[in-house]
C-alpha cells in the first residue's frame, strides 16, 4: 500500500491570503467510551518554511509505539498546539457532532491564551462538514478539507497530538476500571469490550445513549 505523505501545499497557498492557520482534527468519534478529542495547531509562514517533522502522518498511519515521539516533534514544530475535549456525558446530551464542535471551540480558545489569532485567520478542518461554527466558532473562517489529516501536514500534526492525548487518558481510565480493557481498545467497540459491558454494565465513561452492545464492531487496528 502506498502511503501518502502529508505536505504543506495547502497551507502555503492559504498563507498567501491569511496571516495564520489553525488546523483541527478529531479523535474518538467512533468510540463507545471516553471523550472525543480535537487537536488544534497553529501554522504560520515561519513554520510552513520548516521541514515537516520526521514520521508525521495521519495518526491512523503511525504505529502506536511511534506516536508519542512523533507528537513531541509535531508540538515542537508549530508555534502552539492544544487539545480540546467533550465528555461522554456531553456526547449523550448534545450528540456527537455538537460535541465535536464544543471540543474544537475549546481547543481554539486554549490556543488564544498563548497566540494572538488575527481576524483573517483560517481554520483547516479535516472532513467535509463544519461542526465548529454552530458550536460557537462564529467569526472563524472554517474550511473543511476531506482527508486533510492525510494530505495537510498541519492537520496531521493535530491528528497525532489529539490521538496521543486521548490514548493516554484512556490508559489512565483503564487503571480505574480495568475490566473494559481500555488500555488496549481505547474505548472502541472491540468484541471483548462489548462482552465486558454485557457482564459488568456501563461505566460513567460510556456513551450511554449509543446502542453499544448491539452496534457493529467499530474496532479497527488503526483506531488503537
Amino acid at each position: 500500500m502506498t502511503v501518502v505523505m502529508p505536505r504543506l501545499t495547502v497551507e502555503r497557498r492559504l498563507l498567501r491570503e491569511h496571516t495564520l492557520i489553525i488546523a483541527c482534527d478529531e479523535v474518538g468519534r467512533g468510540a463507545v467510551a471516553g471523550p472525543v478529542a480535537v487537536g488544534a495547531v497553529v501554522m504560520d509562514a515561519a513554520a510552513a518554511r520548516r521541514r515537516i517533522p520526521e514520521g508525521l502522518r495521519d495518526s491512523k498511519l503511525v504505529a502506536e509505539h511511534h506516536r508519542p515521539a512523533v507528537a513531541a516533534r509535531a508540538a515542537g514544530w508549530v508555534p502552539a498546539s492544544s487539545v480540546g475535549w467533550a465528555s461522554a456525558r456531553e456526547i449523550d446530551e448534545v450528540g456527537i457532532i455538537r460535541a465535536l464542535g464544543l471540543a474544537a471551540v475549546r481547543a481554539i480558545a486554549d490556543l488564544r491564551t498563548c497566540v494572538v489569532v488575527p481576524e483573517d485567520a483560517v481554520v483547516i478542518l479535516d472532513g467535509n462538514h463544519d461542526y465548529i461554527t454552530p458550536a460557537g466558532g462564529a467569526g472563524l473562517r472554517v474550511q473543511p478539507i476531506i482527508k486533510a489529516d492525510r494530505d495537510c501536514a498541519s492537520a496531521a500534526a493535530a491528528s497525532v497530538l489529539a490521538k496521543v492525548a486521548r490514548d493516554e487518558l484512556m490508559v489512565r481510565l483503564h487503571d480505574e476500571q480495568p475490566v473494559y480493557g481500555w488500555a488496549r481498545n481505547k474505548g472502541y467497540a472491540s468484541p471483548a469490550h462489548r462482552e465486558a459491558i454485557r457482564a459488568h454494565g456501563l461505566s460513567p465513561h460510556h456513551r450511554a445513549s449509543w446502542a453499544i452492545t448491539d452496534a457493529p464492531t467499530l474496532f479497527r487496528l488503526g483506531d488503537i
